[in-house]
């Protein structure tokens, strides 16, 4: 196990790797991007060619969720507005040693819809989940959005939260599979159906594939499996989708959310619960017990051959929720700007 300590401002944050982490970024040519829920933060972890120490690079952004990443481009979710990132480097250069700067270059302002994950329609515009309306959505020129689908046991559009649609699950350029925590069509009726209430949603069918979850997140397609995360319980598995029936492939000792791939790996990000009745009473106090664990927060990349956790990343301090995690490919060292410093003003690039 190695400290890694922060190469970007410092904050109340300490980041403890395993020992092979570093090789495996390497290895396998990518960084990592991460968002922390409560405290605001978006980490970019890569490899420092000049020590054998990570680089992480943090900016702030008030409360920043979902992220979609490419090599070039990253989406970010705020509080109330969607952010488009581009990287303003050209191949083969450098920004003070790191070979991305990603620049925050476009908003949609959206308003408080918590949003969570987001994909990339065909047209090349964001599609979202926007939670507080229980529906997804794309971005407006002249409103706060623009409605797309909404779950068939939802009776209206509502600004109620009624059953926290969540997750999307993107096939190609359109959207595949939804998650949510429940199937109510009250407001902030979710919360009375934690322990077991989460379901997957087929969005082209329109119809609910898979239920009994708990606190379902971040389904993803990958390799002809739609995978997910019963956060509620603490498992990293898969969904059989001619049965419906959930897979456990790893169990993770962690609230679950985000989850990203590259080659045969899954990285995952974990939280350590908030002591409030969102998280007690769920199936993941009795996995952690029966272990004899307790929750951490950090990311944990698992062997899809074998289930194994074979690599980690521990987050301690102020940061005790992430939301989304992405793997950034052909990537060594990225950084970002942010909106706290000068730097903003002073990078200027010129369209080719």
């Amino acid at each position: 196990m190695e400290e890694i300590q922060q190469t970007a401002p410092a904050s109340p944050v300490e980041m403890f790797a395993s020992r092979h982490f570093m090789g495996w970024l390497r290895d396998q040519q990518i960084s990592l991007a991460f968002t922390t829920y409560q405290t605001g933060k978006l980490f970019l972890i890569g490899t420092n060619p000049d020590n054998e120490r990570l680089s992480i690079f943090e900016r702030t952004f008030n409360r920043c969720m979902g992220l979609h990443a490419t090599e070039q481009t990253f989406y970010m979710s705020t509080l109330y507005q969607l952010w488009r990132f581009e990287n303003s480097l050209q191949h083969g250069q450098t920004h003070n040693g790191y070979d991305r700067l990603y620049v925050p270059q476009l908003a949609y302002t959206t308003g408080d819809l918590d949003i969570h994950d987001i994909g990339i329609g065909a047209d090349g515009k964001p599609i979202f989940v926007n939670t507080l309306f229980g529906c997804l959505a794309t971005v407006s020129e002249t409103h706060s959005f623009k409605h797309l689908w909404h779950p068939p046991f939802l009776s209206k559009l509502a600004a109620e939260d009624r059953c926290h649609l969540n997750g999307l699950a993107m096939d190609g350029h359109q959207p595949a599979y939804v998650t949510c925590v429940s199937q109510s069509d009250v407001n902030d009726g979710w919360r009375d159906h934690r322990k077991d209430g989460g379901s997957v949603i087929d969005v082209q069918a329109n119809e609910v594939i898979t239920t009994g979850l708990s606190m379902p997140h971040s389904p993803r397609l990958y390799r002809d499996k739609l995978w997910l995360l019963d956060s509620g319980n603490g498992y990293f598995g898969y969904v059989d989708r001619q049965t419906g029936q959930f897979e456990r492939v790893a169990f993770c000792p962690g609230y679950l959310r985000g989850l990203s791939f590259i080659g045969d790996y899954a990285v995952v990000g974990l939280s350590r619960p908030r002591n409030n009745k969102t998280f007690s009473g769920l199936g993941l106090d009795e996995e952690l017990a029966k272990r004899k664990a307790v929750a951490r927060s950090g990311l944990q990349v698992i062997d899809l051959k074998t289930g194994d956790i074979v690599h980690w990343l521990r987050v301690e301090g102020i940061v005790e929720e992430l939301y989304d995690v992405s793997v950034l490919p052909g990537v060594k060292r990225p950084m970002a700007l942010g909106f706290k410093t000068d730097e903003i003003k002073h990078t200027v690039s010129i369209a080719s």
